[in-house]
């Protein structure tokens, strides 16, 4: 691999905003389901239809939005100024969705989840994007990535600890404390984060690009055999994280019980996360990025059944079988989205368009699809198996939670090692599609320096 091209420092201030999305991401999968369920009194059919919904109005708006972000630039250039737009619509949405008063309808927690997700659309857009388009390198972009991929896992720890710390003082309340943290978190973190993250990382400057129209731009998908393969595996793999993040609280408190534990367990499990990427990355300099992206699916399809070893209220041994599972949690991010930016090479190459931001546009939908469709459907499956949070429920009961807890993940991952495993670009490629491209802009210059003489 080539020496890093940006320094340490810039690189932590560009991946800073990365904290507090992840932050927000989490409570989205793990906490707001069953706090508005519960506490809040909407039921799970309701919550789960409602989170679908609201994921629904997100698939709409992630291609507008991407489009949009290529398309009008700023004299920031593409990308920064969306993060700064972004800054406001979150913290007003999060105050509204993290810091309710019960009794809340259901077009409370709608009209919230609908603003919140138009605000979290655009800056994980524009932030991918900034990323994506810092550096043509293949490894130097999985480099980027990995910071900022590092400091998302790495801000699901530290928000975290907020709900870990209520739930050991304890009192009154607990689920409601432990959720109005975590939106205060967010709503301090954000600001700061965009500011560091805008005033000391530039972006590189980009091609004009030729107007392309947008019934042009959404025919991608069917030209462009590496964006399917990548989109439709993003899409297992966001069904998986969700389904098990909608069900961690009740898996932890009524399978495992350990309960009081269930936030130290997920400190864990995203530490291991944290504390492996750079491992990660140096497989991904030597093997390419879709095989590790097939190594670390083949490795959830192999040790993803040890949670059924956990004994119940036997916080040890849930403790190293989480610690060991984590270790592979913040591989998919990464690669996907380093992979991505070689796709966008490819799509460059063949439409003389830089498309970042539709490309990640689809790539985010794609996972929002899996994951509104995984909180839905896990939901609606409790409700089936006749699931009761808060209640006694039958041994029976609880068997089948646990079954579909591990038949999740073992089955998406199986199917993401299938689609990856004809993956088309790889090093050897993504360096032609690269030379393809520098060859055109010395082209250009050329014919403008012959026209101007």
């Amino acid at each position: 691999m080539a020496a890093p091209k940006h320094s340490a420092l810039r690189l932590l201030a560009f991946a800073g905003p990365s904290i507090p999305i992840a932050a927000l991401g989490l409570p989205l999968a793990v906490y707001l389901p069953p706090f508005y369920a519960g506490p809040m009194g909407l039921g799970l059919a309701t919550v789960g239809t409602i989170f679908m919904l609201a994921r629904i109005w997100d698939v709409i708006i992630d291609p507008i939005l991407g489009y949009l972000s290529d398309r009008f630039p700023s004299r920031w250039g593409r990308r920064r100024h969306w993060l700064v737009l972004a800054v406001p619509i979150l913290m007003v949405s999060s105050w509204f969705i993290f810091v309710p008063t019960a009794p809340v309808s259901a077009n409370y927690l709608l009209g919230g989840l609908f603003g919140l997700y138009l605000g979290f659309t655009m800056m994980l857009l524009a932030h991918m994007s900034w990323g994506a388009e810092l550096d043509d390198d293949y490894h130097e972009r999985s480099r980027i990535q990995g910071w900022r991929e590092g400091l998302a896992v790495l801000g699901v720890p530290l928000v975290l600890m907020l709900p870990a710390i209520i739930e050991k003082i304890g009192g009154e309340n607990v689920e409601t404390a432990r959720v109005a943290v975590m939106g205060w978190y967010i709503i301090l973190a954000l600001p700061l984060t965009v500011f560091f993250a805008v005033r000391f990382m530039g972006e590189r400057k980009q091609r004009p690009q030729a107007h392309l129209p947008i019934s042009e731009a959404f025919k991608v998908l069917a030209t462009n055999r590496a964006l399917r393969i990548l989109v439709i595996a993003d899409l297992a793999s966001g069904f998986s994280a969700s389904a098990l993040g909608a069900m961690f609280i009740y898996e932890s408190t009524y399978v495992w019980q350990v309960g009081t534990y269930s936030s130290l367990l997920l400190l864990l499990y995203f530490f291991a996360g944290v504390a492996f990427i750079p491992l990660v990355l140096k497989i991904s300099y030597r093997l390419g990025k879709h095989r590790t992206m097939i190594g670390a699916s083949l490795f959830n399809v192999l040790f993803v059944p040890t949670l059924f070893l956990i004994p119940p209220g036997n916080i040890w041994v849930a403790s190293l079988v989480l610690l060991f599972l984590g270790m592979n949690v913040g591989i998919p991010n990464v690669l996907y989205r380093s992979i991505m930016a070689d796709v966008g090479d490819y799509d460059e190459v063949h439409t003389g368009q830089r498309r970042t931001g539709l490309f990640y546009a689809l790539l985010t939908l794609t996972a929002k699809v899996g994951s509104a469709v995984s909180i839905g459907a896990t939901y609606w499956a409790l409700s089936i198996i006749g699931f009761q949070p808060g209640q006694e429920n039958s041994p029976e009961v609880l068997n089948h939670l646990n079954m579909l807890y591990v038949a999740v993940p073992f089955l998406c991952n199986l199917f993401v090692a299938y689609m990856m495993w004809g993956f088309p670009i790889g090093l050897k490629e993504q360096q032609e599609l690269r030379k393809i491209l520098d060859e055109r802009v010395v082209e250009e210059v050329e014919s403008i320096e012959t026209i101007v003489s």
